[in-house]
């Protein structure tokens, strides 16, 4: 969806941010969809497909519609697979994906390929088609890669409280997910920068907890009670702001995103300070067992 171009030299610009003194940039944090034009351009063969084979004849249609169907499945589900494979890379501690959804289009498209192959051809040899689905399978691997095929960094790590941590970091992303719905309301692209840089904030806590499950007990009023409120204090003023343009309830609705953004760097701030204290407690408690065995440091 086209945006409005907001920045220093725009109408409504200045170099600072409403909530303080501007420092960070608004890009700090923003992640590109993975997902970009040269997955979404791989829609197009299906399309290509079912419009050549259209007038051949029923067995060449057939034929057709369901390359294109294979086409248009290893399209979706390429798009879903980088999707998983960019939230694998972002994370230090991550589980492969589930499903190998980038494996899965690989065989579909030579799939796709074969049967667009058989569509277009006029003899009932097999070999062609077979080869070209393979060379095409081939390609899309060479293109896109295979799924993350083990986990990353979850060595010495409880994964019962793994589990409790992705599932709280998952409604947490739901209530942000709800919020970023809801800012579109007011229409106001400086709200919306404004709602999105406090969602970098909060995922930076998300990313704490993940890399230290013991943090989810400190963190758990944050992931739950306080999202829920900064989503349901979202929706209202997006409404509100929407029918009336109330200044002063954007002017509350930003002091509200200034409080919640500043206690959720504290909290981030004191999880990472805590880990270091453990850090020195685990150093200090080696240094003394080598002692007592005799080892001393040169």
């Amino acid at each position: 969806m086209a945006q409005k171009f907001g920045g220093k030299y725009s109408l409504d610009g200045n170099t600072q941010t409403e909530h303080g003194s501007g420092q960070r940039n608004s890009f700090d944090g923003a992640n590109p969809d993975a997902a970009g034009a040269r997955s979404n351009v791989l829609f197009a063969p299906a399309i290509v497909l079912v419009a050549t084979t259209f007038s051949d004849g029923a067995i060449p249609l057939a034929l057709g519609l369901f390359g294109a169907g294979a086409l248009l499945l290893a399209a979706w589900l390429l798009r879903g697979g980088l999707r998983a494979e960019a939230e694998y890379n972002a994370r230090k501690i991550a589980r492969r994906p589930a499903i190998p959804r980038k494996m899965m289009a690989s065989a579909l498209t030579g799939v796709g390929a074969l049967l667009a192959v058989m569509a277009h051809s006029n003899s009932f040899d097999i070999l062609s088609p077979l080869i070209f689905g393979a060379a095409a399978a081939a390609l899309h691997i060479a293109a896109f890669g295979i799924d993350p095929m083990k986990h990353k960094g979850m060595e010495g790590i409880d994964t019962f409280q793994q589990d409790r941590v992705s599932r709280a970091v998952n409604e947490a992303e739901s209530h942000l997910s709800v919020m970023s719905d809801a800012i579109l309301r007011a229409r106001d692209r400086r709200m919306e920068k404004r709602v999105e840089q406090f969602q970098r904030t909060a995922r930076e806590l998300f990313r704490t907890v993940e890399e230290d499950p013991r943090d989810l007990t400190a963190a758990r009023k944050y992931l739950g009670v306080y999202l829920r409120g900064a989503r349901d204090a979202t929706e209202k003023f997006a409404d509100i702001y929407a029918r009336t343009g109330d200044a002063q309830a954007r002017t509350d609705y930003a002091a509200l995103l200034d409080d919640l953004e500043e206690n959720f760097s504290a909290r981030t701030r004191k999880m990472l300070l805590d880990d270091r204290s453990d850090l020195n407690v685990e150093i200090e408690v080696l240094r003394e067992r080598l002692q007592r065995e005799g080892v001393r440091p040169s």
